[in-house]
């Protein structure tokens, strides 16, 4: 068995195992109004966290990564909850990048309605990013304030 399918199957044995004590410790039922909590399709998950495609893609692939237990912002998220987070983006970065072959990607999380955040649970952005699927991409993230995207940089 490869390297890689010994560790998939070790994982999905993690996951069964502790896919009790999650949902006792995380019951993804106690907001039923949230869209994220409930049984929610699945590209990939691990025991604090979950991944699925978008419902509104901005682009193809774009993905959420979402921690299972009901926390309105990132910041409120527990240090474990981020690692589990964080680890399923590389994952779906391989999954999207067989999938979809993207030339790029941004990610990234709205925390707080200021900063657009309109589902109070947390989740994290995984949007790729396809040559020419804009004009001028330079600046990325920082057309959230559009007339701030595009600047000089002094030398």
């Amino acid at each position: 068995m490869k390297e890689g399918n010994a560790l998939n199957v070790k994982r999905l044995k993690v996951n069964m195992m502790h896919s009790v004590k999650y949902k006792q410790a995380y019951d993804m039922t106690e907001h039923q109004d949230c869209i994220f909590c409930g049984e929610p399709s699945m590209v990939v998950e691990n025991e604090l966290a979950y991944a699925h495609y978008d419902s509104y893609p901005v682009n193809p692939g774009h993905c959420l990564i979402i921690p299972r237990r009901h926390v309105a912002e990132y910041f409120d998220a527990t240090l474990e909850e981020k690692a589990a987070i964080w680890g399923l983006v590389d994952e779906m970065k391989a999954i999207i990048d067989r999938e979809f072959k993207p030339d790029a990607y941004n990610v990234g999380v709205n925390i707080g309605k200021t900063a657009g955040q309109s589902i109070p649970h947390v989740h994290i952005h995984m949007i790729p990013r396809y040559k020419g699927d804009m004009e001028d991409p330079r600046g990325g993230v920082r057309g959230v304030i559009p007339h701030k995207q595009k600047y000089v940089r002094n030398k």
